[in-house]
């Protein structure tokens, strides 16, 4: 028997020798059985419930089984997931109720690599956990909740194994080098300086693969072994480096290790550390992945998270890849490693993400039709007006136009948003800027705003005059911030706004101060607040939907330093508050008119009293006064253009409808002169005009209000 014994000690490898057999000579795990905690108390008390053990190779999932099969008083039966099935199953299940039955016993069922078994070879167990005929422990090297049956992991508990440390490791080796009759504590064992450390390091946290290296270090340095008891073994570097030769890469390219490290790899990409990229790389192409795939997964990140940033990046990825397919391993690791490396120091953006946001609107909301001037007029344009009043950007300066691109009802909605690094940072302010013009333009055509003198329910065509192209706009409010004078830690009051317009450019003009507007209704608030959505929550302007009133942004903000208005917006009794002041007003008396193009129409003395009626009636929103009695100074601003002029426009134009435009008031003026309307009508002067469009900027200093 002593025989048999020895010689099972000599054949048996160490790492099998070794296995601890209680939980005192168990090393590591600590957080999970720690004294006091949950396992340990389980263990001890031999009261355990079934457990997944979840952890990598070498972390002492099967030992713990076995410590917890050698503490436990009832049965204990094992399997191996890969060499067993459905019929082995049986078998210890009848074995487990036998226990139950005749010696009144439990079960503890320990099955290694319980992931290797299929759907319904994990079903077979289900009915005998449950009813308590055995207590199961599975090991598994995989990620158990995407692995293991979900009504399997359901009934259990998991803990995870983590990897040893190089003390665990060191404890491990010193154990089997003292122990005389597993180890080798009957031989006296000297490692050069360097040599065990170098064991610990390789192992990778694998106390397996540390003691299998030990192993064929220690019965390798003395010949034959073993040797008497009491004899030195001296053990070298280099007869260390040997036994282990180089550690196995923790890797698997189908399971939870190929999915942690490549995310380890991109998120290293995403991070800008290219120290981390490379080494993550390296792992990844040492344990043998597909060179192919590590080019797709930095094609992904070259858009998603290097994007416009770097709009080379995508490039320079793709000449890598065609690169590598013409040289392969091993030197297409060099473009492999360029490729990793461009993109970690790559300025990064993932606007690119915005897509997703706009796939989602899609989803989500109601389908929208086409803008009627963004439709293909090569087709129906004659019969449906398809593509009218599309303006063609080349034709523009700059070779753009302020023009509403999105559908009827979107207008806020913003899906991409530029960040600040390399190209796309250089590009964002104009970006911005255009936006906002679009903004504008889109709201306004959304909630009928007009911009000029006449019928605000009937012309579109003069909405389009006043918003449709970027001079008007951008140049208007280029004007009045240079009036207004902002300085970087003003406190600005958007009292009225077309749309965001003032109130965008006086957030990048304050950085450091403040800026709040009280807009007149909850939508327009809600379109602004979905523009803003970029901006850090910290940026973002004081927004409120209650009409004009002075916004109770905060109780230490009772001044403000600077107050703009869009004056055709203010009410009649609205009170402006003490500071520098700027009111927009348009100037209709001094802008384009429509008798301009009726010289050649009516008589001299008709055309004079055509032309005092409309002066009569451009005077009806002249806020001249009221302006001069609050002390301000008028500048005039003025834009002149060409602008379309459709003949469907002109006659409505000249047509009484009872809305109170231009024609409506002419009648009122005198019946007598709706004779001459269809002369006006058929007197369309084309379809493009030359308008000037006059705004008057009012403005008060600090120091004299």
């Amino acid at each position: 028997m002593e025989l048999f014994e020895q010689a099972k000690k000599t054949y048996e490898p160490l790492a099998s020798r070794m296995r601890p057999r209680t939980l005192e000579e168990y090393v590591g795990q600590e957080h999970i059985l720690g004294p006091g905690r949950l396992l340990r108390r389980s263990i001890e008390a031999d009261r355990l419930t079934s457990v997944l053990l979840s952890g990598p190779p070498g972390t002492g999932k099967t030992t713990l089984a076995r410590v917890i099969a050698l503490t436990t008083k009832g049965s204990f039966l094992s399997l191996n997931a890969v060499l067993s099935g459905v019929k082995e199953i049986r078998e210890v299940i009848e074995k487990a109720q036998d226990e139950r039955r005749l010696q009144g016993r439990k079960t503890i069922l320990f099955v290694d690599e319980v992931h290797r078994w299929n759907k319904s070879q994990q079903d077979a167990l289900l009915p005998w956990v449950e009813n308590g005929t055995f207590v199961l422990i599975g090991a598994t090297t995989e990620n158990p909740f995407f692995e293991v049956n979900s009504a399997l992991v359901s009934r259990s508990r998991v803990f995870q194994l983590s990897p040893l440390n190089d003390a665990h490791l060191m404890r491990i080796a010193q154990q089997a080098l003292a122990d005389s009759d597993r180890g080798y504590g009957r031989f006296t064992v000297l490692w050069e300086p360097g040599a065990l450390e170098h064991l610990v390091t390789v192992s990778s946290g694998d106390a397996r693969s540390l003691l299998n290296a030990l192993e064929l270090a220690v019965e390798t340095s003395v010949a034959p072994f073993p040797p008497p008891p009491g004899t030195t073994i001296s053990i070298s570097v280099d007869a260390a480096e040997q036994s282990i030769q180089r550690k196995a890469v923790l890797y698997d390219k189908d399971g939870d290790y190929h999915f942690d490290t490549i995310s380890a790899f991109i998120k290293s990409l995403r991070g800008s550390d290219p120290d981390a990229a490379l080494y993550w790389m390296a792992r990844m192409i040492r344990a043998g992945e597909d060179p192919d795939y590590l080019f797709r997964r930095m094609l992904v990140t070259a858009s998603e998270d290097v994007g416009l940033a770097d709009p080379q990046a995508l490039g320079v990825v793709v000449a890598a890849a065609e690169a590598f397919r013409r040289v392969g391993l091993p030197e297409g690791q060099f473009h492999l490693a360029q490729a990793a490396l461009y993109l970690a120091t790559a300025p990064k953006s993932n606007s690119t993400l915005g897509f997703f946001e706009a796939l989602k609107a899609v989803e989500t909301e109601e389908a929208r039709d086409v803008p009627s001037h963004l439709k293909d007029a090569s087709r129906d344009a004659k019969a449906f007006g398809h593509g009218k009043n599309y303006q063609y950007p080349h034709a523009f300066r700059d070779h753009w136009v302020t023009q509403q691109y999105l559908p009827q009802g979107m207008s806020g909605h913003v899906f991409y948003q530029p960040s600040t690094q390399g190209y796309e940072g250089a590009v964002r302010g104009q970006i911005l800027e255009r936006r906002e013009l679009t903004l504008g333009l889109g709201l306004s055509q959304e909630t009928d705003e007009v911009l000029t003198w006449t019928d605000e329910r009937n012309t579109p065509w003069i909405r389009r005059l006043a918003s449709g192209a970027p001079g008007p706009l951008e140049g208007l409010r280029r004007f009045v911030f240079e009036i207004s004078a902002l300085q970087r830690h003003h406190r600005v009051w958007v009292a009225s706004d077309l749309n965001g317009l003032f109130l965008l450019e006086a957030l990048r003009r304050v950085p450091e101060g403040l800026v709040a507007s009280s807009l007149p209704d909850e939508a327009q608030r809600q379109a602004i607040a979905a523009y803003l959505s970029f901006i850090p929550e910290f940026d973002r302007p004081h927004l409120e939907s209650s009409g004009w009133g002075i916004p109770p942004v905060s109780p230490s903000v009772d001044t403000w330093d600077v107050t703009l208005a869009w004056g055709g917006h203010l009410p009649s009794d609205w009170v402006p508050p003490a500071g520098r002041l700027v009111v927009v007003d348009p100037n209709h008396g001094a802008s384009s008119r429509a008798t301009d193009w009726l010289a050649d129409v009516l008589p001299p003395e008709m055309l004079r009293a055509f032309q005092e009626a409309e002066t009569r009636f451009l005077a009806q929103g002249d806020k001249s006064e009221v302006r001069r009695s609050w002390n301000l100074v008028p500048h005039s601003w003025t834009f002149e253009a060409p602008r379309p002029l459709p003949q469907t426009d002109w006659v409505g134009w000249w047509t009484p409808k009872n809305s109170g435009g231009l024609a409506d008031f002419l009648v009122a003026q005198d019946p007598a002169w709706a004779q001459e309307f269809p002369r006006l009508r058929a007197a369309w002067p084309g379809p493009e005009v030359v308008w000037k469009k006059v705004w008057t900027v009012w403005s008060r200093a600090p120091e004299e209000g």
